[in-house]
């Protein structure tokens, strides 16, 4: 019986993370344009994403949600504090706590943001389905390697 060869394994294109990494930077760099129509980077779309959905969350709860640690996530903040998008405030029952409220401007870029996944579905084109199994695979991933740290 015939074996087959066997693969490279440092062979940059059997590498699962390089595939990953091409996919990541091209979908961001898809996002680009149509992002800056609304003067928001690619993080700050999904912390207004998070925002938009949980008005009054904790900082720390955004920074899970997105899974960013509290020092990328205050200057990212700022940014969107000077953009009058996002108000930060102390918790009413902790006053520990900094709590996040999306201002009059940041609910009107909400209207604006709602065009974004079917323009980004428009780029990408392919069958709704393959997105779907897609991104349940990069969420397997992602809860994989997250609990093996």
């Amino acid at each position: 019986m015939p074996t087959q060869p066997t693969q490279n394994p440092l062979a940059l294109e059997n590498q699962v993370c390089f595939s990953l990494y091409t996919a990541t930077n091209a979908m961001i760099r898809a996002y680009r344009p149509v992002l800056n129509q609304l003067d928001l980077t690619y993080p700050q779309y999904l912390a207004m994403l998070v925002l938009w959905e949980h008005e009054g969350i904790s900082v720390k709860t955004l920074g899970d949600k997105l899974h960013l640690d509290s020092g990328t996530l205050t200057p990212l903040l700022k940014r969107l504090e000077s953009k009058q998008l996002v108000s930060r405030g102390r918790s009413e029952k902790d006053e520990r706590v900094r709590v996040l409220h999306v201002t009059e401007e940041g609910k009107q870029l909400k209207h604006q943001a709602e065009k974004v996944p079917m323009q980004m579905r428009c780029k990408l084109g392919g069958e709704q389905h393959n997105f779907n199994e897609l991104k349940k695979l990069c969420d397997e991933a992602y809860r994989l390697l997250a609990a093996s740290s």
